[in-house]
């Protein structure tokens, strides 16, 4: 079995902003749904494993690859309707842009959740069993979620790609020797 080192940051790390190219915020996994591996989380599952390791110690993948980190959670907490998550991509890494272009393009929303199961109760339902302690490694974007309604629900930045766009074409339709966007 792979052991996942133990990281806590004693200090948090700077958050984006809102208008910042590459903030991500989403559904890691949604409680009491049913996942194609017939696991059902409980609310309160990832309660101790967020304590322990923060946001900053749960790492943001491409497809569950450990050697293709893509950025970083800033938040990550339970509510009522399951594991909110929202971070940045890291824009200075290829796989970071072309992860940030897919999702823009919408092909690309997934999110998915790797752990291990510290504790789990069996069902005889839809689900095989009920998933009460989750030791949470890493959230990835992923093509394909096991839970489908884990998803990336907004994507920042937009704005800022739209002006920069419009700058440029203004630039190639003005006149010559008209400065257009300055």
């Amino acid at each position: 079995m792979t052991r996942v080192p133990s990281i806590k940051r004693t200090m948090p790390l700077p958050t984006a902003a809102d208008d910042e190219p590459g903030v991500i915020r989403g559904y890691a996994s949604l409680f009491d749904r049913t996942d194609r591996a017939g696991d059902r989380i409980q609310r309160g599952a990832f309660a101790r494993s967020l304590e322990e390791r923060t946001a900053a110690g749960v790492r943001m993948l491409w497809q569950h690859d450990p050697g293709e980190p893509i950025g970083r959670w800033t938040t990550l907490r339970e509510d009522a309707r399951g594991l909110y998550a929202e971070g940045r991509i890291e824009l200075g890494s290829q796989r970071g842009r072309e992860a940030l272009a897919l999702m823009r393009g919408g092909a690309i929303d997934g999110l998915s959740i790797g752990f291990r199961t510290r504790r789990a109760q069996p069902l005889r339902d839809a689900a095989r069993r009920l998933l009460t302690d989750i030791d949470l490694w890493e959230i990835s974007l992923v093509t394909f979620p096991m839970q489908e309604a884990a998803r990336v629900r907004e994507v920042r930045g937009l704005a800022l790609d739209w002006a920069k766009a419009l700058r440029e074409a203004a630039r190639r339709i003005a006149p010559r020797g008209f400065a257009a966007g300055t």
